[in-house]
């Protein structure tokens, strides 16, 4: 084995961004040219390798372009000479879930497998930053080796370490420390070649040891040049030794120095390469989409296992497979084009959408055993909640209360929040135009609902209509008889009036068994349920709201000051900054004379609701907002646009956290908002949860690159930092400021390039400096939601980890569809499981094994100390499974099973 001086492995590839300044079908175009090229050369030269970037997007998409060159390519792949896979695509790990990464791997593995096998190499190369919990996902899967450029802290000297999970799983991880393209310079002369890979070779000594040099052969959007291994014959000689050879081949074959150095947890450092951080939050809309699209098929999944008989998988991979195409790291993080985030943003739509039907398709067969006087109730979470219903109702006729029966008899007190008009039309037509006021009717449907009973007089005809009727049948064909009838018997002008039962928007509390279903009927009643002594009532004044866990009172300025139930106060929760910002999509710059607003110019509050289940108030504050940067991009204008901002202040019987929901219309460009909690006590560290974990962080962040180290941090499910925890609908961004005083969260950043030439905060530019006037967000409603936690024992005793569970997924609410009247089923438990900080991170139906279809169950340890789940339901043996699912051990569990968890560990059992 020759050492590094004197050898070299070239790893010819490319990378291949799906999208971005251009959108995926422009750059496909240009990746089919580039796979023809590679194809081939490789066929044409047996000394040829290529790497296809560590993704088989690239694959499907070239063969859904060419499917005649499928046997090619299984044949390259066959012969080891074309190494693809394991991911489906290179993702952004922090701007999805954990659970969306394991599937990516999955369907990547999968895929890889059908043209004969995936490259066992966790390859990373162009990610902004890598999550902590990527070692153990890695390891889970059977890989054992990882290779990667961006966010490898300074203490990383050689060119490997090992990288460790916060479970201690790890990984040995190639540092791509020059990039994913440090072959290029040294081949930029081809009959220079073997001078300029000396002198990398010397300049670079000391961080090869004794393994060979690396150089990666290729870069963005381009096949390598054909000549390449010709070009390489010559410059290899005896005293300098040239191998092409995949990255697979490079790391199992080539390199023998034992790895000393640790890394542990994240890689988020700015001092070997640029994280673009700024990716955090630009574009809001995809990252509230992605969220949207993430919740909405893992709840149709769940339902679609536990509930249904039809296995909807086809619509659910479908499902899955858009929202990882989407979470490409130039897809998601919003850095491309406006038609480039227009596609991603439709893309994660029709995933909802795909899964939302098949979650509606499952909740119907169980809502057909409900009357249709009644509602069905789905719980998508593995523990038992009581949790608000908001359903449509008959109002209640004066001097009587509206009341929730269950399926046990037991009443529960209901909530007025709305009442709808009764009258849908009034109408004056000649006689003779009655016939077309029939074309209206569709069977028995009318203005959206059911037609129960109509009333002909001369002159006169009045339908009442009603959501179920109470009437016996309807005959369409009797009705235009009769009609015409009257119409010919009395000329002249009619009135037509169409009234709709009188009807209310009702909440109603209910019980719902862990993972499961529950009914409900809402009825008047001249008496009041007696209400439940499990939690107290949600009260408000015009000023203040509580509910006996949490109280919320609004400062003069507009801002909240929260209490908690053990007494902490938080105050001036939710002061708004808003700042210039001079940056792109890749990174925030303030401008040089930046103007920061924080002061409303008129405050107002309004009452909504004032309980018994659930008080609101609607704070509305106008500030004068800059309208946009000066020319030189340095100086926010002196023209102001007054925006009024409403915030929603909302606390729930029974909930420890008050909801917060900001909105408003964005008039202005080239700005940053920020929702302020400030902190009792300033805080050293804050904690973030997202993708199977909660990490620490302190106040700064390492620098040393060409790009400023500034210290905003991702968030996906909550952020905490001293007294104050911040449950969250979506990925976000944030950051300790003041010192650690206060929590600052980003609800919009707007910009107008993918990137800057000249950044004050980032040395090297991003991309090309491209306009993308949509991402000013200019015109848009901005909508932001999430609850505060006051807890003076910081996240983990206010027990977020459950919380964050609760404030993301809302029970799923279906009508009945069986006869009006009848009783309610009984309700029904699906899969439970119960332990402290665990995570269920999904719930699905699987097939294919040979002992029969099952349910799997993802569970995940939130916490630094052991934990033990207990997974209850109807099973008899439980299987623990890797992450690509594959069998490790089958034990017999009657219904209970009990797995011990360490810290951090992910852990998969299908169950049957």
């Amino acid at each position: 084995m020759q050492n590094s001086a004197d050898s070299a492995v070239f790893v010819p590839h490319f990378h291949w961004d799906r999208e971005w300044y251009e959108p995926f079908q422009v750059f496909r175009h240009r990746l089919v040219a580039a796979l023809d090229t590679v194809l081939e050369t490789a066929e044409s030269n047996p000394d040829f390798r290529f790497t296809v970037d560590g993704q088989m997007a690239a694959i499907e998409d070239y063969l859904e372009m060419r499917p005649e060159n499928r046997d090619r390519v299984k044949a390259l792949v066959a012969d080891g000479r074309l190494a693809i896979g394991p991911w489906l695509i290179l993702l952004d790990e922090f701007l999805c879930s954990g659970e969306t990464i394991v599937r990516n791997l999955q369907m990547g593995w999968a895929a890889a497998a059908e043209l004969g096998g995936s490259m066992p190499i966790g390859y990373l190369p162009d990610m902004f930053g890598h999550v902590a919990q990527m070692p153990q996902i890695l390891a889970r899967a059977g890989i054992e080796h990882a290779a990667l450029w961006r966010g490898v802290p300074g203490s990383v000297d050689g060119h490997a370490f090992r990288w460790r999970a916060p479970d201690g799983s790890e990984v040995r991880t190639e540092f791509l420390f020059d990039g994913y393209d440090n072959g290029l310079d040294v081949l930029l002369v081809p009959d220079q070649i073997r001078r300029a890979l000396g002198e990398y070779a010397e300049m670079t000594a000391g961080r090869w040891g004794n393994d060979p040099v690396l150089a990666m052969a290729g870069t963005d959007h381009n096949a390598p040049d054909p000549q390449l291994a010709a070009w390489l014959r010559r410059a290899s000689s005896d005293e300098r030794a040239i191998t092409i050879a995949t990255l697979d081949e490079y790391i199992r074959e080539h390199v023998r120095d034992e790895v000393s150095a640790v890394v542990t947890g994240e890689l988020r450092s700015h001092v070997r390469g640029n994280i673009l951080p700024g990716v955090l939050s630009v574009r809001l809309a995809l990252k509230q989409r992605m969220a949207v699209a993430e919740r909405t098929v893992e709840h149709a999944e769940r339902v679609n296992a536990l509930w249904s008989g039809r296995d909807d998988s086809p619509f659910l991979t479908l499902a899955w497979h858009k929202i990882i195409e989407s979470s490409a790291h130039d897809s998601v993080v919003g850095s491309g084009t406006d038609e480039t985030s227009d596609q991603v943003e439709a893309r994660l739509a029709e995933a909802a959408q795909a899964a939302r039907a098949v979650r509606d398709a499952a909740l119907a067969e169980p809502a057909a055993l409900v009357p249709s006087d009644g509602y069905l109730v789905a719980n998508p979470l593995p523990f038992p909640r009581t949790a608000l219903a908001e359903v449509d109702v008959v109002a209640p006729p004066e001097g009587t209360h509206l009341v929730a029966t269950a399926a046990d008899g037991s009443a529960h007190p209901v909530q007025l929040i709305s009442q709808a008009p009764t009258v849908l039309s009034d109408e004056r037509m000649d006689a003779s135009q009655l016939e077309r006021v029939l074309r209206r009717i569709h069977r028995r449907e009318l203005f959206g609902r059911l037609i129960d009973h109509y009333e002909l007089t001369p002159g006169s005809l009045v339908f009442h209509l009603a959501e179920v009727p109470a009437s016996g049948p309807f005959d369409l064909l009797i009705l235009r008889r009769e009609v015409a009838a009257a119409a010919a018997a009395h000329p002249g002008e009619w009135r037509v009036l169409t009234l709709e039962e009188a009807r209310a928007t009702a909440l109603v509390p209910v019980r719902v068994p862990a993972s499961g279903l529950a009914g409900f009927r809402v009825a008047p009643s001249e008496r009041t349920a007696p209400r439940s002594t499990a939690y107290a009532p949600a009260t408000a004044t015009d000023r203040t709201l509580s509910n006996g866990l949490v109280e919320v009172a609004v400062a003069a300025d507009g801002t909240l000051d929260v209490t908690g139930a053990d007494g902490t106060v938080l105050h001036g929760v939710g002061r708004l900054v808003d700042g210039g910002d001079r940056g792109d999509s890749y990174n925030y710059a303030p401008p040089a004379q930046d103007v920061l607003v924080s002061e409303p110019a008129d405050v107002t509050a309004e009452l909504l609701e004032d309980g018994p289940l659930r008080s609101r108030i609607r704070v509305t504050r106008v500030y004068e907002w800059p309208a946009e940067l000066s020319s030189e991009r340095d100086i926010r204008s002196a023209r102001t646009v007054p925006t009024p901002v409403e915030t929603l202040v909302e606390v729930r019987a029974g909930e420890p956290f008050v909801r917060v929901s900001t909105s408003f219309l964005n008039q202005s460009a080239d700005h940053r908002l920020r929702f302020h909690v400030p902190l009792p006590q300033p805080a050293t560290t804050s904690a973030s949860a997202g993708q199977f974990a909660v990490t620490e962080r302190g106040l700064t962040s390492e620098g040393g690159w060409g790009e400023y180290p500034i210290p905003t941090f991702p968030a996906t499910e909550f952020v905490s930092a001293g007294a104050a925890t911040v449950l969250l609908d979506h990925s976000s961004e944030y950051e300790l400021v003041g010192d650690g005083s206060e929590l600052a969260i980003t609800l919009l950043r707007a910009i107008g390039s993918i990137s800057v030439n000249i950044h004050p905060l980032r040395d090297e530019p991003a991309a090309s400096e491209i306009p993308v006037p949509g991402a000013q967000d200019l015109g848009v409603r901005i909508e932001n939601r999430f609850a505060v936690v006051p807890s003076a024992t910081g996240w983990r005793g206010a027990h977020a980890v459950a919380l964050a569970e609760e404030f993301r997924n809302d029970v799923l609410v279906a009508r009945g569809t069986a006869p009006a009247g009848g009783q309610l089923p009984p309700d029904a438990t699906g899969l439970r499981v119960e332990g402290t900080d665990v995570l269920v991170s999904g719930i699905r139906r699987v097939t294919g094994d040979e002992r029969g279809a099952g349910t799997e169950v993802r569970l995940v340890a939130m916490s630094d100390t052991a934990a033990t789940a207990r997974v209850t339901g109807t099973f008899t043996e439980a299987t623990t499974v890797d992450l690509l699912g594959r069998p490790l051990s089958t034990t017999r569990a009657e219904g209970e099973l009990e797995l011990p968890l360490g810290p951090w560990e992910i852990r998969t059992v299908v169950v049957r």
